[in-house]
């Protein structure tokens, strides 16, 4: 029985252009490369024979020649081999990362254990035979697994297991469902046929391309990203692991997910309709507020309503967040519209006729904007609102 360790997608310099704050997104970037590390403390546990890396090693054929060393470093303390695939971001093309003198002198001086595989042929080991289908161009119209179809089964070794690595999309399942923030979108290239017949000669699949964990069929898996990088859309979605994968020739490969993920990326649904909305809101946010910064992402999906002054303390509350969090990403609004007596409070100022007959004229189009179903005019008229109800505030406390 052979174990090995199955990884993909580390995408080393991910740039996390999305995020403002250049602490942040360093911080974001420093987690990937600190996740090698998390991989090597599996090792005494798992006692793998190897770890593969299914592609995407880097996000870039061409990372900078920081992230290099850094990479070379943490791979070099792992004292198992490492096997390498290219995938479509740090392709095999001439001119990648691959083929520089830099990467090679890093790797001979720093990690003497990582093997890049850009050639495809059979790669025998004294404990398997591993089948590497390289991306040598971002996308490859043509099938990557093409070439093992031509293999003579008959003449490889039959007592070694038969490993194939590659990255791409299979039939029925492709990398499509990345969140908005990614610019990678799915793609009619770098598709892997996996029949029946290629199946029955293998004895496991590892795949890169899908960041999540995913299951193909009893012998092919993704194992996803070891450090999560996006808010996942469904809730079966799960990053943050490497695949310790047991397996043996003609038997059943067992694969188990090790986590791996340092950082909490989590998604919170909230719709608010009045105070009691938001104070419920503020409790459930306490333990995140009052944990440890720089560790969570949050995505908010928020939508609803609040008065002028409900509005303020979550804008506030946002803020808090904001500070406290690596990310806060916010899908949708949380429209503001002044309860009675906020309207009263700036219709009836009998101490100054002008804003309240500015109210009473935003007042009056807001309601036909809400008839029309207008409702940029309407955001806009809540947002004049809204403004006018702080600057009368702060005259009031002048």
């Amino acid at each position: 029985m052979l174990t090995f360790l199955h990884s993909a997608d580390w995408q080393i310099g991910k740039p996390y252009a999305r995020v403002q704050d250049p602490d942040k997104r360093a911080r974001l970037r420093q987690a990937r490369i600190e996740a090698i590390g998390r991989i090597g403390a599996l090792i005494p546990l798992c006692k793998p024979s190897f770890l593969v890396v299914a592609g995407d090693l880097f996000d870039s054929p061409t990372p900078s020649s920081s992230d290099v060393s850094a990479v070379c470093q943490a791979i070099g303390k792992l004292q198992i081999p490492v096997l390498v695939i290219p995938g479509n971001h740090d392709h095999g093309a001439p001119g990648s990362v691959w083929h520089s003198a830099f990467f090679q002198a890093e790797q001979q001086r720093r990690a003497p254990n990582l093997r890049v595989l850009l050639e495809r042929q059979v790669l025998e080991l004294d404990t398997a035979l591993v089948l590497p289908c390289p991306l040598l161009r971002r996308s490859d119209s043509s099938d990557p697994t093409a070439w093992v179809r031509q293999l003579q089964w008959a003449d490889l070794p039959s007592n070694k297991p038969r490993i194939l690595l590659a990255h791409g999309s299979v039939h029925g399942f492709e990398a499509s469902d990345f969140d908005a923030d990614d610019d990678q979108q799915a793609s009619s290239n770098n598709r892997l046929q996996l029949d029946a017949s290629l199946l029955e000669q293998l004895d496991y699949v590892a795949l890169g391309d899908w960041h999540g964990l995913k299951q193909i069929n009893p012998r092919t898996w993704y194992s996803g990203t070891p450090e999560p990088d996006r808010f996942p859309r469904t809730n079966d979605y799960q990053g943050g692991q490497v695949l310790a994968v047991s397996v043996q020739r003609g038997g059943a490969a067992v694969a188990e997910p090790q986590a791996t993920a340092a950082l909490e990326w989590q998604q919170l649904q909230v719709r608010l309709q009045g105070p009691g909305d938001l104070e419920r809101l503020e409790q459930q946010l306490e333990p995140l507020l009052q944990g440890e910064p720089g560790q969570h992402l949050l995505l908010l999906e928020q939508s609803g309503s609040l008065s002028l002054e409900g509005h303020q303390r979550y804008q506030q509350l946002l803020e808090r967040l904001e500070a406290q969090l690596l990310r806060l990403k916010r899908r949708g609004a949380i429209e503001q519209s002044p309860d009675p007596r906020e309207l009263e409070e700036l219709i009836y100022r009998a101490d100054d006729p002008l804003i309240a007959r500015v109210a009473a004229g935003l007042q009056a189009e807001l309601q036909q904007a809400e008839d029309t179903a207008d409702p940029q005019q309407r955001q806009l008229l809540q947002l004049a609102l809204a403004e006018l109800h702080r600057a009368a505030g702060a005259v009031r406390c002048a």
